[in-house]
């Protein structure tokens, strides 16, 4: 008789389909660790099927879509360090600005994920389901062939489309934030030093050589600490910005740009994996930094006049600095001079008299030094650096919202994401909808050919102890906008059923009797105190068959319709239309109340707003 299995024996002994089966109830973490146990059990986790298994368990890619992935991938390990990396930038980001077009989808792409920007816009005749959505690129991160990630920028300028190459500073797992800043780094060996590899997903070896560096780093002292780049003040944010984008841009072929996400078609397939060898050849050509104190020929001459300046300002900064003989001598000779200054020019402020010259300048110099204080200076940001580049900055960040809608910082080169909730028995109607006004739903009507599409965030809140429904307003298809971004459209009581008024239509569109399962009553937007203020009137929402909300207003007897949307497919059949230049593309911080995509629209959202033109 064969001895009986048992422990780790009876473990190794499994077929690989059932290790692979069991694995489902793992995390890969938990796989990793079970790796490390010995070298045996370390090759039987190391299977494809386990690790395929574990990106199924992710739910970002259909398995169809997974074996495609592994084409480009060394194995299904680092596919999964990939999706694992990626997967907290999946779902809706926003932007306050501009009020029209600040809507940014992040989706799967081909072995990549993609930012898509929904350009406001108005139904098409199919209705919501069929109809194209528009669509600009706003970003990619494209994944590795051992899983690490690289990010791409998307930008048009004077008539061409451009990516621009950079790093991922890190990706944290709960990040709320996304933000475009600017990496200064140093040159070894004529070699540009890339930070695209977070500690999560480095090698062992790497992790250990990136401990050991940063226990050196600290050795050195305070003196040598970076300056964040947040600390910057934005002026010198924008022109670092600027001066990036403006070098490392690089074109892509028209052919490999028509799409970004794999259709049935094998041609369209082969594009894609061409278009992304591309890219990943022009990243590790090392053009997604540069060294700035050279300033090629190939930067504009405004951007070199900008470079020269930054330089003669640290060089000039370092020769005062050298030029010291004793620092804590001149330290207690300014203290001096400041505090005697200060002093006279209190007594004379007390007997009547204006203070002198002299004293009104040693005033101002302590109130810019107090001003100075609260931004870092550009020539302290680069002065330990020999380079460069652009990188995105997923990070966590305590946020105020309002009613779903997260309270936004007016300078900051940002993107904030939405709380997505996923539906439950208590909290069903939770998600993305696309709503537009008149009946019946999601298809224009022979005198309304045009209707605005809008799209609304359902989520619950409690308040005074009552359960309440509000859809927030995220987009709005209008060539004006009509009411504030993050302005609740209608707030329900959901607990309490509402008045028993029938519903104005009896058949839908396709002539079927309209059956009503819920009616709910509450509020609804309406003019009241004028744009950003809002007021409110009674009416009623009604929950109807086949997925169907209609929320009308008791009094005017308006009706808004609602129904689900899946934005990954309606973005894959949709039509895209160039991007902005690359800073405005990625989070445009001028006010506008028009769409600033209205040229690459329909002939409707083209006409300029009322409030602009006042």
């Amino acid at each position: 008789m064969m001895p009986e299995l048992c422990g780790l024996s009876l473990l190794l002994a499994l077929p690989d389909d059932v290790f692979a089966i069991i694995s489902r109830s793992l995390s890969p973490t938990d796989i990793c660790n079970l790796s490390l146990c010995c070298r045996t059990l370390s090759s039987v986790v190391a299977s494809e099927k386990v690790w395929l298994s574990q990106c199924e368990m992710m739910g970002i890619v259909p398995h169809r879509d997974l074996i495609e992935w592994r084409k480009g991938m060394s194995s299904y390990r680092a596919l999964c360090r990939f999706l694992v990396s990626v997967k907290p930038l999946l779902g809706i980001w926003v932007h306050q600005n501009p009020e029209l077009g600040n809507v940014v989808y992040v989706m799967p792409g081909l072995v990549s994920i993609v930012g898509c920007r929904i350009i406001p816009q108005e139904l098409g005749p199919l209705g919501i389901d069929d109809g194209p959505i528009l669509w600009a690129p706003v970003f990619e991160i494209i994944a590795g062939f051992d899983g690490s990630f690289f990010f791409f920028l998307h930008g048009r300028e004077k008539g061409n489309d451009y990516v621009y190459p950079g790093s991922i500073k890190g990706v944290h797992k709960n990040c709320n934030i996304l933000l475009l800043e600017v990496e200064a780094g140093q040159q070894k060996n004529g070699n540009v030093l890339l930070h695209s590899k977070s500690f999560a997903f480095a090698s062992d070896n790497e992790l250990s050589k990136k401990i050991s560096r940063s226990k050196s780093q600290r050795m050195l002292g305070q003196c040598d600490d970076k300056v964040p780049f947040s600390r910057l003040a934005f002026s010198d944010r924008r022109k670092l910005i600027e001066i990036v984008t403006g070098h490392i841009r690089d074109s892509v072929p028209d052919s490999a740009n028509e799409s970004l996400f794999p259709r049935l078609s094998d041609d369209n397939i082969t594009l894609l994996f061409d278009r992304r060898t591309h890219l990943l050849q022009m990243h590790s050509r090392g053009q997604s930094c540069f060294d700035w104190k050279r300033a090629p020929e190939l930067l504009s001459d405004s951007t070199k006049l900008q470079l020269n300046e930054i330089k003669r300002s640290l060089d000039h900064s370092d020769g005062c600095r050298g030029n010291s003989l004793n620092g804590a001598d001149q330290t207690k000779s300014i203290m001096r001079k400041t505090l005697s200054g200060y002093f006279r020019s209190s007594l004379k402020q007390i007997l009547g008299k204006s203070p002198s010259r002299n004293g009104s300048r040693i005033l101002s110099k302590s109130s810019s030094s107090s001003g100075e204080n609260k931004h870092a200076q550009l020539r302290e940001f680069l002065r330990s650096s020999d380079t460069i580049g652009l990188t995105l900055h997923a990070s966590t960040a305590k946020l105020s919202s309002y009613r779903a809608w997260p309270n936004m910082h007016d300078s900051r080169f940002a993107l904030y994401k939405l709380p997505m909730r996923v539906p439950k028995a208590d909290q069903e109607y939770a998600g993305i909808w696309g709503g537009t006004f008149g009946w019946p739903p999601g298809k224009p009507t022979e005198d309304k050919p045009g209707k605005a599409l809008f799209f609304l965030l359902i989520s619950y809140e409690e308040s005074e102890g009552r359960k309440q429904l509000i859809a927030t307003k995220i987009l709005e298809g209008t060539h004006y906008v009509l009411h504030p971004n993050g302005s609740a459209m209608f707030i329900v009581n959901i607990e309490e059923e509402g008045s028993q008024d029938p519903f104005p239509w009896d058949v839908d569109a396709d002539s079927n009797p309209v059956i009503v399962k819920h009616v709910f009553a509450g509020e609804g937007i309406a003019n009241g105190y004028g744009f950003r203020y809002p007021g409110s009137k009674p009416g009623s929402l009604f929950v109807i068959q086949n997925g169907i909300l209609a929320f009308i207003w008791k009094e005017s007897r308006v009706v808004l319709t609602m129904q689900r949307l899946n934005l990954q497919e309606l973005l894959k059949k949709g039509d895209r239309v160039p991007a902005l230049p690359p800073i405005t593309n990625f989070s445009y911080l001028t006010k506008s109340y028009s769409n600033v995509f209205a040229a690459f629209s329909n002939a409707s959202t083209s006409l300029s707003s009322p409030r602009q033109r006042h």
